[in-house]
């Protein structure tokens, strides 16, 4: 996935909370979009924690939401 998205470049995801665990399941090819889920409940914030977190193991670069913090969809950027 790293080398598919360059860096600063925007990625789309849609997000599916309260999982068994957080994987990427699959790509949406009509939204163009991951398919996400994430553990984490959707309260407070903490999805969306969970979620840069979950990206930044992944791909071993900080990663941040710039659109849709409540929102499924969610539009994330690779920034370092």
């Amino acid at each position: 996935m790293e080398k598919l998205i360059p860096l600063g470049s925007p990625f789309k995801i849609i997000v599916k909370t309260c999982s068994p665990k957080n994987e990427i399941i699959g790509f949406d090819e009509e939204k163009q979009a991951y398919r996400v889920n994430i553990k984490a409940v959707p309260e407070k914030g903490k999805a969306n924690i969970e979620i840069v977190k979950f990206f930044s193991k992944l791909l071993k670069k900080r990663v941040e939401i710039i659109k849709g913090l409540k929102s499924r969809e969610k539009i994330l950027r690779i920034i370092s």
